[in-house]
């Protein structure tokens, strides 16, 4: 009997030897498991906590918009703890990394780094841009009716608070703000008539993009706070006074420079008139300027503003971003200056590293004797006039290219036709590009949208 209590024993001791070693695999792959399963609930609780950042930035620039230091006045990064709702206990911690916007441009970059407790080591991070949009997010903006012709093609949104006759070619929503209207003689015949709010003889594949009637937009928001200009270019930037003479001739110059002129005589030009029917009679092109003392090759100025009480010329190659602002405060219809554009402007690079703006209390002026075949590189405001080529009876060109944007308080137009439809004035062919990266980088200090920051992009590690 006990060789026998002796053998059983030893055979116990045997099976419980075999089933350890073949659990302890078991149990060392589920430990394992359980491993990874705490190391992927850290994991995901790091990114909550990151995105938690995220959220509470966004909610931060929604009440201080233009507070990019966590409220602190110092460089980051700004970090947080995170408790957990219930318990109040810290669970882990977000850290802030923000980057402001560069001059002209109104998006923000937000880098938030989640940890745990739990796991000393383990972060994990979410990097998102968020933009306000401006107000140059479209191609075409008019507070008045607007043609395009047979011969124009418009590469981008336009909208009008009053009517729109569409003939052209065109890729992108093409708005009235009117179901229907009586339009004008000035859009030619068969008017005045009632038509609906965008009407024409485009193509079923153009007419696909109309769109009517839709919320009309306020034109007054246009209007930039050209006080606070003004004082921005006395104080940063490039101001200058009535110059006493026929007013200043801007020329940019492709090495980020701008040389500027005081402009001593005009060239002659016949009588011309504008889109309201009003003679001009004043002439429009420099003949004779001199460079102003100081400013040949002048740098641009590092916050992007000009603001000068004087008519303006404008002309060359912008390296930069630049608004150049032509004002005389108070506004008065007989003392507003105007910005004429007698020559191309063109940016060093459509990259949205060069824009220009230029805002005009009253028109935005081509000039009589500018080139057959122009190109405006810009994002026009024409605040209480028109962007326009006067109709001088006979002075007929080619091609007129605008990459950029157009705001007009009044009717635009670079062409003047007959009652039949032939070109009398003005460019005979008109293209319009919008730079799609003047929604979130337009020119200094140039009108945005009060809708508030946006969601461009969202990257996780």
């Amino acid at each position: 009997m006990k060789t026998k209590k002796g053998s059983i024993i030893a055979y116990l001791i045997i099976i419980i030897a075999v089933f350890m070693m073949m659990m302890l695999p078991v149990v060392a792959d589920f430990m394992l498991k359980l491993n990874i399963l705490r190391s992927s609930i850290n994991k995901e609780q790091a990114f909550q906590i990151a995105e938690a950042g995220i959220n509470y930035y966004q909610w931060h620039l929604a009440h201080f918009p233009d507070d990019y230091q966590d409220g602190t006045g110092q460089p980051g990064p700004y970090v947080h703890d995170y408790k957990d709702f219930d318990t109040q206990e810290k669970i882990g911690e977000f850290s802030l990394e923000i980057t402001s916007p560069d001059t002209g441009s109104t998006i923000v970059i937000i880098k938030s780094t989640g940890k745990v407790e739990a796991q000393t080591g383990l972060e994990r991070t979410i990097t998102v841009k968020y933009g306000v949009p401006s107000l140059a997010q479209f191609a075409f903006l008019s507070n008045d009716v607007i043609w395009i012709g047979g011969n124009e093609n418009v590469g981008g949104q336009l909208l009008s608070n009053n009517g729109v006759r569409f003939d052209g070619t065109g890729s992108a929503p093409i708005q009235s703000a009117k179901e229907t209207y009586t339009c004008p003689s000035s859009q030619g015949p068969p008017c005045p008539a009632l038509k609906p709010g965008v009407w024409g003889s485009a193509p079923p594949s153009v007419q696909s993009f109309w769109q009517f009637p839709v919320p009309i937009v306020d034109f007054a928001s246009l209007t930039s706070d050209l006080a606070g200009m003004k004082s921005s270019a006395q104080d940063n930037g490039i101001y200058l006074p009535p110059s006493n003479k026929k007013g200043y001739s801007l020329v940019f110059n492709a090495d980020g420079t701008v040389s500027i002129y005081k402009v001593k005589n005009l060239r002659s030009n016949p009588t011309g008139w504008d889109v309201e029917g009003n003679a001009h009679n004043e002439d429009v092109d420099y003949s004779a300027r001199d460079i102003l003392p100081g400013y040949d090759h002048y740098a641009l100025p590092l916050n992007g503003i000009i603001y000068i009480e004087d008519d303006i010329w404008v002309e060359g190659i912008v390296n930069g971003r630049v608004t150049v602002a032509a004002s005389v405060l108070p506004y008065s219809p007989s003392t507003a200056p105007v910005i004429y554009i007698p020559n191309n402007i063109v940016y060093s690079a459509k990259d949205g590293s060069s824009v220009l703006g230029l805002i005009s209390q009253k028109n935005i002026v081509v000039t009589y004797y500018a080139p057959n075949d122009l190109e405006i590189d810009a994002a026009l405001i024409a605040q209480n006039g028109s962007c326009q080529f006067f109709y001088w009876p006979g002075n007929i060109k080619d091609n007129i290219t605008i990459y950029g944007s157009i705001m007009t308080f009044g009717q635009w137009t670079w062409t003047w036709v007959n009652y039949w439809g032939n070109v009398v004035s003005g460019y005979r062919n008109t293209y319009s590009n919008y730079d799609s990266n003047l929604l979130y980088s337009p020119p200094p200090n140039f009108p945005i949208s009060s809708s508030g920051y946006q969601m461009l992009n969202w990257v996780s590690d």
